[in-house]
């Protein structure tokens, strides 16, 4: 089935381009060891990132013009400022803010964290991340759209030494009678191999019975340069596999099923980076022949990256096309 969110959750806002990314519990593939009864065992992350690796690869199309500037006001305080034209999306300005806490737990990590941008109409995107004690992080997030709050979600992660348990509350809602549960565990088995379950638990008034429960099971399989994953519940198969092919190269292989629709699509992405050019360069292709790319290129050593989006379906004959600029 998948990761079950909030209905209608929106994407957290980005972090403005060149500022450390929002802290993740996702660990970065480790060399593979010989396991014994005397190995201990790694925190696996979250059942929430448990495609991540394979997701970071494939690109983010865009259509239209953008034009953002990110501005440093201090080690922990930074604004954006993004201005967006396109016919598909709504065009407009939108202002963001980030500031990370002096709480500093790892050389990628930070709390508390505040995220959010919002446009001259007053619709706002926000989270905030906090950390108690050692283990617990705490995100909240909400979406006001048109002066009425359209999405409130909490999720806590408490992270063990090699296992991660999360309890997700979207949309409470006392008066009508109505949530989104999601409870998460991602249980490290071996050094190589973590298995869990994902149990997500809906009530409404609107729902035939009152309510409706979904299982599913995970696993995650981690090599020395490669990762796979996957998620098989009632509604559906979501298989991911991710493979660094060289210091340049990296891939990307998904397949997703859905059994009430009916429907399976498979894609192949792939990041080609060159540091010496200050360029990176994303691509996908899926079953449904959508042709997608971005390329960034940074025009060092000036603090600019230029963007550059394309988007196709050769059985539709649409094509988008998109470009950015960035500065800072």
């Amino acid at each position: 089935m998948g990761n079950v969110h909030a209905s209608s959750q929106p994407p957290p806002p980005e972090p403005p381009h060149g500022f450390p990314p929002m802290p993740s519990f996702a660990e970065d593939i480790k060399a593979s060891q010989v396991p014994n009864r005397f190995t201990k065992l790694d925190n696996p992350g979250t059942l929430e990132d448990l495609h991540k690796k394979c997701k970071d690869v494939f690109p983010v199309p865009f259509e239209g013009a953008k034009f953002i500037v990110n501005k440093g006001l201090s080690n922990h305080f930074q604004v954006s400022h993004t201005i967006n034209m396109s016919a598909i999306t709504p065009s407009g300005y939108r202002f963001g803010a980030t500031y990370v806490g002096s709480k500093q737990v790892s050389p990628s990590e930070a709390f508390p964290v505040l995220l959010g941008d919002i446009d001259p109409s007053g619709n706002l995107n926000a989270n905030i991340l906090h950390l108690v004690g050692e283990r617990l992080r705490l995100k909240f997030s909400t979406q006001i759209q048109d002066s009425k709050m359209g999405i409130a979600q909490l999720t806590g992660d408490y992270r063990g030494d090699d296992y991660t348990a999360s309890l997700t509350i979207g949309n409470p809602d006392i008066i009508n009678g109505s949530a989104v549960l999601v409870a998460h565990y991602l249980q490290s088995v071996t050094s190589n191999v973590a298995l869990g379950a994902e149990l997500a638990y809906q009530c409404s008034p609107q729902i035939p019975g009152g309510h409706i429960a979904l299982v599913s099971g995970a696993a995650k399989y981690t090599g020395s340069d490669y990762v796979a994953s996957g998620t098989i519940g009632q509604s559906g198969v979501h298989l991911c596999y991710y493979q660094r092919a060289s210091d340049q190269l990296q891939l990307g292989v998904e397949l997703d099923t859905n059994f009430r629709m009916m429907d399976s699509t498979a894609s192949f992405g792939y990041q080609v980076d060159i540091p010496k050019a200050d360029l990176s360069f994303k691509g996908t292709l899926d079953t449904n022949w959508n042709v997608g790319a971005v390329l960034e290129k940074r025009l060092s050593p000036l603090p600019f990256t230029f963007a550059l989006s394309g988007m196709m379906n050769h059985t539709k004959n649409q094509i988008r096309i998109g470009c950015g600029f960035i500065i800072g």
